[in-house]
Order: structure tokens, then sequence, then C-alpha cells
């Protein structure tokens, strides 16, 4: 469970992952070969985790059997976040009582500041509930393709909150993308009627759930932004934080909404081996991310999305009996063009973020 205009790819040089390491270690090939090594691995790794989390999230809520509540699935993966970004800053630290020292120091010390994540963790944590919708009710392949909608709130955002600049071929790709994604879903009501999945599918229900999602996602990830620009706190304190208020988030979310039943049949009910599986993927997979784009440019990112397209498409035609029409091939080309040109064609002029 992976995902950009993303405030953790553009803050990524405050991770220690350095080649001079291996080189002490006795390796002697160069850094610059190492960050070559790196820059094509992260193509391999950012395509494989964009694809594969969509695929098992729709495989593990379509299947018969026990469904499990997608609000303690949530809830886990905040909490799994938390456990993963403290060990994060063990490592960076190299000592127990030196994390505990920057916990202290940026989070106990400063509760006024936590405060600052609070809106971006409640929309990050909402929007994971309802990416669990958008995906029980529309196959991978027409998720994956509408879920790029992302880049354009993001788009947005950014030159409202941030005052970004964007190229004229970015406005461009953005109006590409939003014919991409129209063409597919005028069609996706004949193609949806070919699948044979064990529960009810609504897909106008799963469209309103991602198109929700892509502006919550465009927001929080913005506001992110510019709470890490504007202070000194790392990228890892700053998932802690997160992790912290959405897993309390969550868990009022799964009291309010499943509270029957995680009282008659528990939190894990209808957990199994997959199902843990989404869960390390989802909260794990923006950590990953965050360490691999370090190598890895826009134009790389963009590639790598628009591979993971491809490849949920694919996937969804031999694992889901999805039979994808002429429209929707012609729509997806669109966004896979959008996307590849919305990463290329980035301007380079810096701006700047003001303090919150």
């Amino acid at each position: 469970m992976s995902d950009k205009v993303n405030p953790i790819q553009t803050l990524t040089d405050d991770i220690g992952v350095e080649s001079s390491a291996a080189i002490k270690m006795g390796n002697t090939e160069t850094p610059e070969k190492h960050k070559q090594v790196y820059k094509y691995a992260s193509l391999v790794v950012l395509t494989v985790q964009n694809a594969l989390l969509i695929l098992v999230m729709r495989y593990v809520r379509t299947r018969p059997g026990d469904m499990f509540l997608s609000t303690s699935a949530v809830v886990m993966t905040e909490v799994f976040k938390v456990g993963c970004s403290l060990m994060l800053i063990l490592l960076q630290e190299g000592g127990v009582m030196a994390m505990l020292h920057q916990i202290y120091y940026n989070i106990i010390k400063q509760p006024l500041d936590c405060l600052k994540v609070c809106i971006p963790s409640i929309i990050y944590t909402v929007q994971n509930n309802l990416l669990y919708v958008a995906v029980s009710n529309l196959d991978a392949a027409t998720f994956q393709v509408t879920y790029q909608l992302k880049i354009l709130t993001t788009a947005i955002f950014s030159v409202i909150l941030l005052h970004k600049h964007l190229s004229r071929l970015q406005w461009t790709s953005l109006v590409i993308l939003i014919m991409g994604v129209s063409i597919i879903q005028l069609t996706h009501e004949n193609t949806e009627k070919s699948h044979g999945v064990a529960t009810e599918q609504r897909p106008f229900v799963g469209f309103v759930a991602v198109i929700i999602s892509c502006i919550m996602s465009g927001f929080a990830g913005v506001y992110f932004e510019k709470i890490l620009k504007g202070t000194p706190q790392s990228v890892w304190i700053r998932n802690v934080q997160l992790g912290t208020f959405g897993s309390v988030v969550g868990f009022i979310t799964m009291g309010i909404k499943d509270r029957a039943q995680v009282a008659q049949h528990g939190m894990f009910s209808g957990y199994d081996g997959v199902v843990w599986f989404v869960i390390c993927l989802q909260s794990f997979g923006g950590l990953m991310v965050a360490v691999v784009v370090k190598y890895a440019d826009n134009i790389l990112k963009g590639f790598a999305t628009s591979a993971a397209i491809i490849l949920s498409c694919i996937a969804s035609i031999y694992f889901f009996a999805f039979t994808p029409s002429l429209m929707f091939i012609i729509g997806t080309s669109f966004v896979i063009t959008a996307v590849y040109m919305y990463s290329k064609f980035a301007p380079t002029v810096p701006y700047t973020v003001n303090k919150i």
C-alpha cells in the first residue's frame, strides 16, 4: 500500500542515504555510478509499488468470503507508518536516546507546531477511507487512470497556495489529462458489465470517491509541502506526527462507522496475509518512495507512473477479466501522455514558500 508534486519527494535531500557509506564498506565504485544504479532501480520500485498497491487492494475488496473493515485497515496503516518513521529516525540518529531527544524536542516540547499537521492528517485519513470505497467499486485499471486527476488538483493548489509557476505545456498536459479521464468515464458503464466480482459494484459511487480523494490529495499534499518547507523539522518527524494524528482520527472514524461490527466480530475480523500485505504496501509505500526518488528526476517519476498505469491495465485483463474498449485505450493513452508531459516540461524557476 503506495504516488507527484509530492511534499515527500520535494524534500528528499533530508534523507541520509549517501553512496559514501558504501565506499566506507570497501566498495570501490564511484558515487556517480552508484547514483545511476539507484536511479534506474527507483524506476522499477516506483512502477511496481504504484501498480501492485491498486491491484492487491482491488483483489481484497472484491474476493468472496468475510470482508475486513476498511476503517480498521486505515488505522493500522497509520500505526505502521509511525513505526516505520520511528525506525528511520533511529537509523538516522544512530541511537535510541538520540531518537528520543528528537521526538521530545520536536514533538512534545512543541505542541502548537504539532497542531499544524492536524489538517493534512485528518484529510489524509478521510482520503484513505475513500480510496477503499473507490477501489471497491471501480476496476483497478479505471481507478488507476482516473486517480491521476490528483495531478490536476495538486497543480491547482500549488499555484494557489505556493504560487508555483507552470509552463504552458504543463497546462496543456492538464487539459489532455481531463480529456482522457472524461473519455474513460463516458465508456466505463459498458466495460464494467463484463466483470465478475463477488461484491456489488457501484461505478458512480466509486467515481465520486476518486474525485473527492483527488481533491483532498491535492490540497493536503500542497499544504503539507508548505509546512515542511516552512519549518526545520525533518520529513520523518512530520510523518510521525501525521501518523499519530491519523491513527486517532482513524479510530474515531471506525467507532462511528463500524462500532457494531467491531463490538461483534473484533477489529481484525476478515484479516489474512493478503490484507496485512496491503496495509504494509500502503504504509511503507510512501516512505519507500521518499527514499528512492532521491536519485530520480521528474521525467523518470512520470515514466514510472505511466508504466504503472500500463501494468495495471494488463494485469486487470488477466486477473480481473477486464475487457478494455477502444475508447478506454484512447483515454488511457491521453492520460499517459499527460503524465509524461507534466513531468518532462516542469519549469526550473524556483519558488518560495512562506512560513505558516
